[in-house]
């Protein structure tokens, strides 16, 4: 699986993603970011993590036609599962984890960047939850985190998409960039804390945890519960098929528009 990591020598650790064409994730590539985060923040080398991708978009949330394709329901319990280990990771990661998000972030990488600590993003990075065009919901609880209570609202109701300016408005976005700025510019934020105290950093970063408003892992499980009970309806299975077929807004960065989200 595409999914690369490299530590500089000044503490700062990247983890890549390049899972053309639109990184859409199968269920191995989310237990496998899982697993990359993971050993990275139990690696004291480590000070910071830079979370980018490459190619057309940050991420497109899971693949639904490898849901589609296999047969039970093997695929939608990995791809639940592999969803919570990757929000997980991020969120539990001991050291910050900077999310640098280009293009279209939709479905789960809302989960990712909804978890990470620090966010920048390129001019045309955009946001959204198509989950209600692909009977599925989930990841709201992260969309929470970057957007006002009744503007996360409207985004489930309508798959609507925010843009980085207004993130960066609302607080959640610390910088917006040209696209070619993007990685230098999450490298530069991330060898600032680098340069800092590990041992404080970390910390820090478990004190941020247990100071935090609602508990992200049992709010997404939660909401997964819903995304079970219509696959047990049939509904869920309806609007994904329909995708796979080539319904309306099937590409990224469209309202809905996506690989696949969860």
């Amino acid at each position: 699986m595409p999914i690369t990591t490299d530590i500089h020598d000044d503490g700062v650790a990247e983890v890549v993603v390049d899972v053309p064409p639109v990184n859409a994730l199968p269920v191995a590539g989310w237990f496998e970011l899982a697993g990359a985060l993971e050993r990275l923040g139990r690696d004291p080398a480590v000070r910071v993590v830079v979370l980018r991708a490459e190619g057309r978009g940050f991420n497109a949330g899971v693949d639904i036609k490898e849901m589609q394709a296999t047969e039970g329901f093997d695929a939608l319990v990995g791809a639940n599962r592999g969803c919570f280990a990757a929000f997980a990771a991020v969120y539990d990661c001991p050291v910050p984890v900077i999310a640098a998000v280009h293009g279209y972030c939709l479905g789960g990488g809302i989960g990712l960047v909804g978890n990470a600590d620090i966010v920048v993003a390129s001019e045309d990075a955009t946001f959204g939850l198509p989950e209600v065009d692909r009977g599925a919901l989930g990841a709201a609880t992260h969309l929470a985190r970057l957007v006002p209570q009744h503007k996360m609202r409207a985004m489930v109701y309508t798959a609507a998409t925010a843009t980085a300016a207004e993130l960066a408005a609302f607080g959640s976005v610390l910088a917006v960039v040209p696209r070619e700025q993007l990685r230098d510019k999450a490298l530069e934020v991330a060898r600032e804390i680098a340069a800092k105290s590990p041992a404080v950093i970390r910390a820090a970063k478990e004190s941020l945890n247990g100071i935090d408003l609602w508990d992200v892992k049992r709010s997404y499980r939660y909401e997964q519960g819903f995304t079970f009970e219509l696959n047990l309806t049939g509904v869920a299975d309806e609007h994904r098929d329909a995708f796979v077929r080539g319904g309306k807004d099937a590409r990224p960065g469209q309202a809905g528009g996506a690989e696949g989200d969860r």
